[in-house]
């Protein structure tokens, strides 16, 4: 499970951007469930999604298919996985990158 920052700018807009970018980057509707987002996809056996608790963030909790040996489908699946982090946070991977260092 991982926690990642969002940009002040994107914060107002972040309940909402959850469950639309998943729609919009994975091509599925999420199925919610106590506050989690979930989606399988490509080789993701589960995605799962929420809101941070204040509501300034979002924690993500992946579990990745076993057995998937079609690269393609890795690749595809961590690029859609990256452009959503994207999309949510504000953040590109490089920045994301530096703040969980700084963070550290």
């Amino acid at each position: 499970m991982q926690e990642y920052p969002v940009k002040r700018t994107h914060i107002k807009v972040l309940p909402e951007n959850i469950t639309a970018k998943i729609t919009e980057h994975f091509g599925a509707a999420p199925v919610e469930k106590d506050g989690w987002f979930t989606i399988s996809y490509g080789a993701l056996e589960s995605m799962q999604v929420k809101l941070g608790d204040a509501k300034k963030s979002i924690i993500i909790a992946t579990v990745s298919k076993q057995g998937i040996e079609d690269e393609q489908v890795i690749l595809d699946t961590n690029k859609r996985f990256r452009r959503y982090l994207d999309d949510v946070t504000g953040y590109s991977t490089k920045e994301r990158v530096k703040k969980a260092k700084s963070v550290e």
